[in-house]
């Protein structure tokens, strides 16, 4: 995973050659808090946007068409036709693609605003490069499934002193918390530790429904746009619960947590940004696959894999990754030594078919 070298920032309504260029943005520039001295912070800013799957691609397709000037898409997944339910820059040319969700997403974006840079990158997020993925950006915004990569994200932010909005969404529940360091509570005040695996449900087990996606995609997307648009002090300092199923709506206070008892606000402890909690092996919300992660950056010939994978079964390729059709199982290997183990839940199961199709 290599992250493009660094861009000069976009000043788009400082060419006096090109006085128009705002013109796209008229109706969001009318409304007073941005105005066009918001729209030319925005399109000087950089997102990073972690996990392109269904909250994701809503918040990359709200910010692009906002003018945010870098969107940084990474992504380590595939698009699969269960996604197109829920998850707004897919169709099924992208299913019949194989393509990786971030190259997917930012083909679609690149048709929706030229104006705007985007780099989309396909990688597992980890304690590894998260540094690399989170340089010049301004904020981070959370499209993840899982608490391992949201806690990672918490400690990079509170090191490196960038705004991330959390987000996520099970059923037709979601919630959504913006945090800005030395400001607000951070996740780590909200939960010292994530739910322990098999403890609470998944998508897999209770389903998840889009239009709870939209909305809490939405506020997260929102909650950027104020921060970049140089409206910090609008941003929602409360928890937000939003049920669409039951009609209900909350607002946790969160005042009330003592930042002095945070570990990692207080503390400065940052475990996951150290290594010391990550995993190598990752079960995938509602996919029955396991994802396993090589422990030292891999670069895999996936011509010669592939040549060695035709004997055992059916194989298909583009430049971004390989699938192997191997008995019951689906093998689908990235460059970097990552693999997703499609057809088993049971991680010594995925190990055993990575080690024997793939190597160790």
């Amino acid at each position: 995973m290599t992250v493009p070298p660094d861009f000069e920032r976009t000043r788009m309504a400082s060419d006096p050659k090109n006085p128009n260029e705002f013109d796209r943005y008229a109706r969001q520039m009318r409304y007073p808090p941005i105005g066009e001295e918001g729209q030319r912070r925005l399109a000087a800013s950089r997102a990073l946007v972690c996990g392109c799957g269904a909250l994701g691609t809503v918040i990359a397709n709200t910010l692009a068409r906002a003018g945010v000037g870098l969107l940084r898409i990474v992504d380590r997944d595939f698009v699969e036709t269960n996604n197109l339910q829920r998850q707004v820059l897919f169709d099924e040319a992208d299913v019949a693609a194989g393509l990786p969700k971030a190259i997917a997403a930012a083909d679609k974006l690149r048709t929706i605003n030229s104006q705007i840079t985007i780099e989309p990158l396909v990688a597992d997020v980890n304690h590894t490069n998260v540094r690399e993925l989170t340089d010049g950006i301004d904020i981070i915004l959370d499209g993840t499934d899982n608490f391992e990569i949201r806690m990672l994200l918490n400690d990079v932010a509170l090191e490196r002193g960038i705004p991330w909005i959390y987000g996520g969404c099970l059923g037709a529940e979601g919630q959504t918390m913006t945090i800005v360091p030395g400001e607000t509570a951070c996740l780590r005040c909200l939960m010292q530790e994530p739910p322990p695996p098999g403890t609470t449900p998944t998508c897999d087990t209770a389903g998840i429904l889009a239009p709870i996606v939209n909305i809490i995609a939405s506020l997260q997307a929102n909650e950027a746009i104020k921060i970049l648009s140089g409206n910090r002090q609008a941003i929602n300092r409360s928890l937000t619960v939003v049920d669409t199923w039951d009609n209900r709506i909350r607002q946790v206070n969160l005042g009330a947590l003592d930042a002095g008892q945070c570990p990692a606000c207080h503390g400065r402890e940052f475990p996951w940004l150290e290594g010391r909690r990550a995993s190598h092996t990752a079960v995938l919300c509602g996919r029955n696959a396991v994802q396993l992660s090589p422990p030292e950056r891999a670069t895999l010939s996936l011509e010669s894999l592939a040549e060695k994978l035709r004997g055992v079964g059916r194989v298909t390729q583009n430049r971004y990754l390989l699938r192997a059709a191997i008995d019951d199982y689906l093998l689908t290997i990235f460059p970097d030594g990552r693999a997703i183990i499609g057809g088993t839940d049971d991680i010594a199961v995925a190990r055993t078919l990575y080690a024997k199709y793939v190597g160790t």
